[in-house]
């Protein structure tokens, strides 16, 4: 009997289907141009199918036909011919219309690991059993009662809710993600490690959880005190349909902070770069009110900035070089990269020690739950990196390294001078994640890379960077936590040069950090979030020593005397919604500095410019001896007002102090460029910036549209005298000025982060001005009166599109235009005393020719099957596709007695490369 009805039940199994398909209704009637929506009404009146579409596909679409007793299968291959679109039947006489990809109604012959499938029909490109498993233990999460606290009849009053949101495939943290209840409306974001605490009337909540790119799930909850909840979130999946890119629609129109913006990996990863290799410090490039001076340079000047007044943090270790080879390469690899952000105004109090902008990078924390890699392979570079768990969901690492084969490259060339030229760099990234227990995690972050270049045989550059963080996490209770960071970074460089062997030198600079600081987050309630700390940095400057390279070598050997300084601060800031439309954010950091011996300072005579011939007397300090010494606060100010559900304005005012300053006679950053601490002379720069912003989401949040105008004032800015001397100055006070300067301009973004076409669209205008005024004409640039800039650059347009095709092609286009930077021409060429000379312009009065350029790229990608060794793709980009000459600077030579000028460009011709990226 058992027998018996296997057997039937197997007999229905197998052919069920067939039986089902042969009692399917078939379709008579009479079409003559009918609407689709209208045909699709009459065929349900008529008949047990049942429709789904998209009506945008279809809004143009009519029907003329006239079936007698027909199969529909064959009716909707004649009616949609043509079209674009596609038609899949079930068993339940279900019809789903899909455009350009078709919906399997059955599964894959192989579905059950059999290893048989049928011609014609495409292996599977989705693990099927794994998304269903993972949708089961998701939907049993969310049904399920979460008990929190203590059990108690008593429900009055609050209580906290606190814990990690993380990804359920990797459990790395999820930073960002909104955790809120929507009765009453109270809500919260994760934080830099998925953590967040939420305070809620005591009872029963839906908690729901949502972020970019992961599954929205919720929690149902019975709060009945203090708590924690951790929450995995799966990620976004959609088989069926196109993959849609969504972006924090409602950030900055909700959000209280202004200038700020957070960076996408897999955006970035689309755009067409320079040497194919993707590069985040371009990226930022494309950014209102950021500007570059050149081609090829990394250096940002941000709004109306210096490049040396970003402070650069990687895992909260400082950058002081943030390239490779001169600037066509960035320090940092994009596969090891979590989250990147640029505050631009309404700097919150924590950070500080720079004027303009800062750029917080972070890395990824290791896979916990298994290994994997990624990397890519380019013509100049190579890529790798891996990650895992060490003990599973406890202990993870990642590492990740780069290296260029440029030198095996220039070997090729038929170029005589580039054959015996050298240009290659590694670096490497390590991160170390512990979870101790519940309330302690442990991390653990190093950086290391070193550069060489060398052209034509004649000097040979060497520069390398070293940090190391280390990180403790320590929460108190639901309510507080804290993180202790320590952190040390080393940045040098050497110059040599031996082509005359009788006058061959190194040269070599260096400057070390040591710092350590304490932050504090404490959320009192949902409508504050207080944030307060302290800390400490070391410096330690070697500002120039040269000493003779060779046996035959007659340099004198020169050394500066090394610098050391002290800088501490203290900090306090509360995030506060006064009400659901207004919103204050209020913070006060509080610094002190001390320039430290030991050290010989020079004085020079009381109302005399200080030269050399005012020159008195020398003051020997010993170590540790107070030289000089700068405090003062920073206050910080933020407030929004939202004028609707999809509007709002903003204002905000920071105050700035920077203690470390980079002396640079080029407009750039470069590996040459040396840093000097504020002294008695030289002192810190201060800056206030004022900020007005609106924000408007458009068409449901599809499209953001925003608009900042800001004004900066700067105080005891560095510029230099004419035919100043940088390079083993021993009294370089005696060619630096202090310029005072201000800096305005207006910035509008429109971006669309949604669906097949996407990208953003940004226009700057701005202006940067500085004035050097003094009662000693020596001191004094311009005849005291305002000048730009060499950063100045009033316009900066800048598009970037993305078009995706299909799941596997996607197109992206890069396209940039920026006026040109200000120079200093020479004017006339003149006889003095025998002697010739030249004539220049005042400070900055001419510019170089704009600059335009137009990048494309093609990205393909390989199939999408589950099992399968690597999951890889191609990326084919033509950088400078219009082949433009931009001018990166100008030059003049002397010939014949006649000044003749050039223009020096750096890539005048189209670049394509070729890419080859792995993931595993």
């Amino acid at each position: 009997m058992n027998i018996f009805y296997r057997v039937l039940a197997l007999f229905s199994l197998l052919f069920a289907p067939m039986l089902t398909l042969a009692q399917a209704p078939r379709v008579t009637g009479s079409f003559n141009g009918t609407a689709f929506q209208k045909f699709v009404e009459e065929i349900e009146s008529k008949t047990s199918y049942h429709f789904y579409f998209n009506p945008a596909h279809t809004d143009s679409l009519t029907v003329t036909a006239s079936p007698e007793n027909q199969a529909l299968d064959e009716l909707l291959n004649q009616v949609l011919a043509g079209t674009g679109l596609h038609h899949a039947i079930d068993l339940d006489h279900n019809v789903y219309i899909s455009k350009e990809r078709e919906i399997l109604s059955d599964l894959p012959d192989d579905f059950f690991g059999t290893g048989v499938s049928t011609p014609g029909r495409p292996a599977i490109a989705f693990d099927y059993t794994l998304y269903e498993k993972r949708e089961k233990q998701r939907k049993l999460a969310e049904t399920r009662l979460y008990s929190i606290g203590v059990k108690t009849s008593n429900l009055d009053g609050k209580a906290s809710l606190a814990g990690y949101v993380r990804d359920a495939a990797s459990g790395s943290p999820v930073i960002g993600a909104a955790v809120y209840v929507e009765n009453p409306m109270i809500g919260v974001a994760t934080d830099g490690f998925g953590y967040y605490s939420i305070t809620l009337p005591k009872g029963r909540h839906e908690l729901k959880i949502q972020s970019i790119g992961m599954k929205s799930t919720e929690r149902q909850i019975m709060l009945y005190s203090d708590g924690n909840l951790n929450i995995e979130l799966d990620e976004e999946v959609t088989p069926l349909k196109e993959v849609v890119v969504q972006s924090e629609r409602d950030v900055r129109v909700r959000g209280l902070q202004m200038g700020v913006e957070k960076m996408d990996i897999k955006t970035m990863k689309q755009m067409p770069l320079a040497l194919g290799e993707t590069d985040i410090m371009k990226v930022v490039l494309t950014l209102p009110g950021v500007q570059t001076v050149g081609e090829g340079t990394v250096g940002l000047n941000i709004r109306g900035g210096a490049t040396n007044q970003n402070l650069i943090l990687f895992n909260d270790a400082t950058i002081y070089n943030p390239s490779h080879l001169f600037g066509f390469f960035s320090t940092f690899n994009p596969d090891v990269l979590n989250n990147v952000e640029l505050y631009k105004s309404g700097i919150t109090a924590e950070y500080g020690g720079r004027l303009s902008a800062v750029l917080d990078v972070t890395s990824r924390e290791g896979n916990l739950k298994k290994f994997a890699g990624s990397g890519g392979i380019s013509p100049i570079t190579g890529r790798l990196s891996l990650e895992g768990p060490i003990i599973k969901d406890k202990f993870s690492f990642l590492i990740g390294g780069r290296s260029t084969y440029s030198d095996w490259i220039l070997g090729k060339l038929k170029t005589k001078s580039l054959q015996n030229s050298e240009a290659s760099f590694y670096d490497l990234n390590i991160h170390l994640s512990y979870k101790v227990n519940d309330k302690n995690n442990v991390y653990v972050s190093g950086y290391m890379s070193k550069d060489k270049f060398k052209l034509n045989s004649d000097t040979l550059y060497n520069y390398s960077d070293k940090n190391l963080s280390l990180k403790w996490k320590h929460v108190f209770n639901n309510k507080l936590y804290g993180v202790l960071t320590s952190g040390y970074s080393n940045y040098s460089y050497s110059i040599t040069s031996d082509i005359n062997p009788v006058e061959a030198f190194n040269m070599k600079f260096a400057i070390q950090q040591t710092n350590a600081k304490l932050d504090l987050s404490y959320f009192p309630n949902t409508k504050h979030t207080i944030l307060m700390g302290l800390g400490t940095i070391r410096y330690k400057l070697s500002p120039g020593n040269m000493q003779p390279f060779g046996e035959t070598s007659i340099v004198t050997p020169d050394k500066l005397q090394n610098e050391q300084a002290l800088e501490s601060s203290l900090y306090v800031g509360d995030q506060f919604e006064l009400s659901q439309k207004l919103g204050l954010y209020a913070g006060i950091r509080y610094s002190f500095y001390q320039f430290l011996g030991p050290k010989d300072v020079y004085t020079y005579g009381a109302g005399q410019p200080r030269e050399l011939s005012s020159m008195l007397d020398t003051i020997q300090y010993a170590s540790g001896k107070t030289i000089a010494s700068h405090h003062g606060p920073e206050p910080r100010l933020s407030l929004r007002y939202s004028l609707s559900r999809n509007a709002s304005v903003k204002i905000s005012y920071n105050r700035m102090r920077q203690y470390i300053q980079m002396l640079s006679n080029t407009t750039a950053i470069a590996p040459t460029d040396i840093w000097k601490l504020s002294d008695n002379y030289i002192q810190p720069q201060i800056g206030d910036q004022y900020s007005f912003g609106f924000y408007k989401n458009l068409k449901g949040g599809l499209i953001e549209f925003s608009m900042e105008a800001y004004y900066k004032t700067m105080k005891n800015s560095v510029d230099f005298k004419n035919s100043a001397v940088l390079l083993l100055n021993h009294h370089i006070e005696t060619d630096v000025v202090n310029a005072t300067g201000n800096a305005y301009g207006i910035e509008f973004l429109l971006k669309k982060s949604a669906g097949k076409l996407n990208g953003w669209i940004s226009y700057t205008y701005s202006r940067s001005l500085l004035k050097t005024q003094s009662i000693h004409s020596s001191e004094t640039v311009n005849k005291g009166k305002y000048y730009p800039s060499s950063y100045d650059k009033p316009h900066a347009v800048n598009f970037i599109g993305n078009y995706k095709f299909s799941r596997r092609f996607n197109f992206s286009l890069n396209t940039t235009y920026s006026t040109g930077r200000p120079i200093t021409l020479p004017l006339l060429k003149y006889d003095l005393g025998g002697n010739p000379r030249l004539f220049y312009s005042e400070r900055n009065q001419f510019r170089i020719p704009d600059y335009f350029r137009l990048d494309v790229s093609i990205n393909v990608e390989g199939n999408h099957r589950i099992k399968k060794l690597a999951h890889s793709s191609w990326t084919f980009a033509v950088y400078n596709l219009t082949g433009r000459q931009n001018a990166y600077s100008i030059y003049f030579t002397s010939k014949d007695n006649v000044i003749k000028g050039y223009k020096l460009s750096i890539f005048g011709r189209p670049i394509p490369t070729i890419t080859y990226n792995f993931k595993f």
